[in-house]
């Protein structure tokens, strides 16, 4: 019987000698405690211990929107623990196995230990921290609760990112069918609609007109498939390339994928759930409402919610109750207004819309759930249409042959 080995890692360590002066190395070891009782027990007093990185093309994997989650949970815990803002980030940066986080997190903290705060810091990288972001986190420094902020950031991008997760899921699922569909097909006419071609040759008799269209059809992809793939290939990029410059063509996609059925309910709950999170955050906050709407605008994701919360500002503004604003709209559900309206006579607003933005969730966790249920059978039957269809094009003359003799 084999015994799996422990795994030893190469660690880089700073630290100061017995004399104070600054050293450093590399040291083998299972974990990043075990390599700093090493140092000690050799008379140093180690800073600094982290997993030494292989760079490969780039140096790690790309930083995403979970890390930039993850990493704001750890710093609202350690801020909560009472850990200094420095060493939050230096102990953070030493659990992370990604070189790109603990350069990120390296920089900040050069920033921030310079003098500037943690805010400022923060938006010098805009690639990771979106403005929302960096006014939450400055409001929590100007009020003095900095480590409350942080934990209600970090709730917010948990709650974003486990949306976006659910919508992907949704969205993937049926992308995914019908890719596997196209292959099915494609090495159908490619492959073997061409032996039952040869056969049908020595029938001497006519081809039934499904047959026909079915043996056309697979001479017309052996013959240009090349053709058809490159066609696929530059629809799609050109799609993309359209849907990146063009604003028009964005915010037509915006709208017909709300009219879409089944998915359209899906992203329009989506979309009211983020409203709905978004303005509670940043509300709860300190930020004005007006001001608040700002940010809400933007993380919607979809035009015509955008556009309804840009209006939602401007009424807002002129002394109209939320409520009565989200109403005028057209856009927003019923239950999101009369709860809208609930929380401002209460004096509660923040805490209504974090009610609203979690039952909308889990509206949409459940239709996700519906969905992939739904889908199954529906796919089943959209594969065997497919393939059976191609089979019965294949034995069709056979049948037609048997009932002749």
């Amino acid at each position: 019987m084999a015994i799996k080995a422990v795994k030893v890692s190469v660690f880089t360590w700073e630290g100061l000698d017995k004399k104070g002066n600054k050293v450093n190395g590399e040291l083998n070891g299972h974990n990043p405690a075990l390599v700093k009782a090493q140092l000690r027990k050799q008379g140093i007093n180690p800073t600094k211990v982290r997993k030494k990185s292989i760079s490969i093309l780039g140096g790690g994997k790309r930083i995403k929107p979970l890390d930039i989650a993850f990493f704001t949970r750890q710093m609202a815990t350690m801020m909560k623990a009472g850990v200094p803002l420095l060493q939050s980030f230096e102990i953070i940066g030493e659990g992370s196995e990604n070189p790109k986080m603990r350069k990120l997190l390296d920089d900040i903290k050069q920033s921030v230990a310079s003098g500037h705060s943690l805010a400022t810091s923060l938006r010098q990288k805009p690639e990771y921290f979106d403005d929302l972001y960096c006014n939450l986190v400055d409001a929590g420094e100007q009020a003095g609760a900095l480590e409350t902020l942080l934990d209600r950031v970090a709730t917010y991008k948990e709650k974003t990112e486990s949306l976006k997760s659910k919508i992907k899921k949704a969205m993937s699922y049926p992308i995914a069918v019908v890719v596997v569909a196209f292959v099915v097909t494609a090495i159908l006419l490619v492959k073997v609609v061409p032996q039952f071609q040869s056969i049908f040759e020595g029938f001497g008799a006519e081809l039934p007109a499904f047959t026909l269209m079915v043996v056309h059809l697979s001479e017309f992809v052996q013959g240009y498939w090349y053709i058809i793939l490159a066609a696929l290939v530059a629809l799609y990029l050109g799609l993309k390339r359209i849907h990146k410059s063009s604003e028009k063509f964005r915010n037509w996609v915006d709208r017909a994928v709300l009219k879409i059925p089944v998915i359209g309910p899906l992203l329009y709950k989506s979309a009211v759930a983020r409203y709905a999170r978004t303005l509670s955050t940043t509300f709860s906050a300190g930020v004005p409402l007006v001001e608040a709407l700002d940010s809400v605008s933007g993380a919607t994701g979809n035009i015509v919610f955008k556009n309804a919360v840009n209006k939602i500002k401007q009424d807002v503004s002129t002394g109209m109750q939320l409520n009565f604003s989200m109403r005028s709209t057209g856009v927003f559900p019923m239950l999101a207004v009369q709860m809208t309206a609930i929380g401002e006579e209460s004096g509660a607003l923040d805490s209504m819309l974090d009610k609203v933005a979690n039952y909308y969730e889990e509206e949409v966790d459940n239709m996700v759930d519906s969905l992939t249920s739904l889908m199954e059978p529906l796919i089943m039957a959209f594969l065997g249409v497919i393939v059976g269809g191609l089979v019965i094009a294949m034995y069709l003359p056979i049948f037609k042959l048997g009932s002749v003799v």
